[in-house]
């Protein structure tokens, strides 16, 4: 028997999670929940990292008083390409930014102007996003801002939570590899490019792998939060992601995951990254994995359409169940519109239904009105989304994917894995929902030496959970969407 803690932080939620191994399977307890909601000030959109660390301190402190039982091990994952800078005393330089902020508008074109485009992707092998650390970092350096000036050290947010627990300054790979500043097949940060785009590179701290035990939690940390006994942290996958994939029981050559919540990760498990011309053509990423793997995969918008039209009608005095929603939707007349998900049009915060709304009449379509309607076009675009991705990892990996292996919260959303299903005409195997918590104490009991490796870990995840089969009902309907899905992106290039 070993007692886990698993703190995953999400783009719009956070929890702590007690893992129990019982020597063949896992059993998962949720000690705290929270919002994680960003933060407007002045026009920029940060992330609440203070208020994360006293909810991460409260979770803690929740095992504390159930249990006398001495930890094996807590984990810390977040999302990715975020991050916090340090000065010489080890102190945050300000809230860390939002990924969906304004400022990084633009920097992407800016940063080709000084490295071009391929040149960035045959190193890196990444996903170009603008979101992603490199443009982030090169917008501070294009504002000359004062704060990059004072910094001493990069740590991702996974590791400066990791940071506050034990006082090492780590940065672990997965959650690093989402940067766009790694050199993809040394697995280094790529500091030739870096300093070609005026970057400073003292500040980044040697890269560990997933697996890592980093520390015990600080003593002071422990008398906070009436830890008794000390406790190791480990360095899983940090990026939620990585940690969501080693979960995946099954997951073989002919499998592709989805790890569908806010954002959907839709790839495959490779050894060796695929970076040619026609994957930079196709902007597939190739993110690290844990135990040598690489994620080889697509970052799609995911529910974060619906999260976002679902919270401008709570603006607007109507507050929709998930299920309320979902039934709308099912209910609604199929294929009136389509959108890419992954549209400009989509990335920031606001009134998501005027957005889509104002999209579909820029592309010549019908243009929703009712909630219902927009509630259907966000989840047949999305699964029409998942069948080019489909269609594409197939051509890149030169394999043929017959199972769709959906996991995360949006695993839960049976209409989704049913449109998926149907519009790719591929088996969807949907489970486990908490494959990130999962995935982060299944690699704690490997780093332990509780379990013997990644084999043996998705084994006995299977055997801790239930998953669901959803089989395709394909028709012409969809083909014939996604025909119109197809031109869509292709008059946006």
């Amino acid at each position: 028997m070993a007692n886990f803690l698993a703190v995953d932080l999400g783009a719009s939620s956070g929890r702590v999670l007690l893992g129990v191994w019982n020597g063949a399977s896992f059993t998962l307890q949720a000690l705290h929940r929270f919002n994680n909601e960003p933060v407007s000030v002045l026009g920029h959109v940060h992330w609440d990292v203070l208020r994360l660390w006293h909810e991460i301190k409260t979770g803690i402190a929740a095992y504390a008083k159930v249990s006398t039982e001495p930890l094996a091990g807590i984990s810390v994952d977040t999302w990715g390409v975020d991050y916090g800078l340090l000065d010489k005393a080890g102190n945050l330089l300000g809230n860390p930014y939002h990924y969906r902020d304004h400022r990084n508008d633009g920097m992407m074109e800016k940063a080709f102007a000084k490295v071009s485009k391929a040149d960035i992707y045959k190193e890196t092998g990444i996903q170009f996003m603008q979101i992603n650390t490199l443009y982030q970092l090169f917008g501070m350096v294009e504002r000359e801002d004062p704060t990059l000036e004072q910094a001493e050290t990069f740590l991702m947010m996974p590791d400066l939570l990791n940071y506050w627990l034990t006082g090492q300054k780590t940065v672990e790979y997965s959650n690093a590899s989402t940067t766009h500043m790694l050199d993809a097949h040394k697995r280094t940060w790529a500091k030739e490019m870096l300093n070609t785009l005026g970057i400073p590179t003292h500040i980044f701290a040697e890269i560990i792998s997933p697996g890592t035990v980093i520390g015990h939690v600080r003593p002071d940390v422990m008398q906070d939060i009436g830890l008794n006994a000390p406790a190791l942290v480990v360095a899983t996958g940090s990026h939620d992601t990585a940690n969501a994939v080693a979960a995946i029981p099954g997951l073989d050559e002919a499998s592709v995951y989805i790890s569908s919540g806010t954002w959907s990760l839709m790839g495959v498990e490779i050894s060796e990254p695929i970076i040619n011309d026609d994957a930079l053509r196709f902007n597939f990423t190739n993110e690290g994995g844990v135990f040598g793997k690489i994620r080889f995969l697509k970052n799609i918008a995911g529910l974060w359409l619906l999260q976002e039209s679902r919270r401008q009608w709570q603006r607007e005095g109507k507050d929709y169940a998930w299920e309320e929603l979902l039934e709308m939707a099912e209910e609604a007349e199929a294929f009136r519109c389509v959108i890419d998900p992954d549209a400009t049009d989509f990335l920031s915060h606001g009134d998501m239904p005027s957005f889509i709304r104002t999209y579909c009449e820029r592309t010549q379509q019908h243009v929703p009105k009712s909630h219902s309607e927009i509630a259907r076009c966000c989840l047949e675009s999305l699964a029409l989304r998942y069948r080019w991705v489909l269609e594409a990892l197939e051509h890149l990996t030169n394999r043929k994917l017959t199972t769709i292996r959906i996991v995360g919260g949006g695993s839960q959303n049976k209409l989704l894995n049913q449109f998926t299903a149907d519009a790719c005409n591929r088996e969807v195997v949907t489970g486990p929902v908490e494959a990130t918590a999962l995935g982060n104490i299944m690699m704690q009991a490997v780093a332990t030496g509780h379990i013997k490796d990644l084999t043996a870990g998705r084994k006995a995840i299977a055997a801790s959970v239930q998953q669901e089969t959803f089989t395709p009902n394909h028709s012409p309907a969809w083909d014939k969407a996604f025909e119109t899905f197809k031109g869509l992106l292709e008059q946006s290039k």
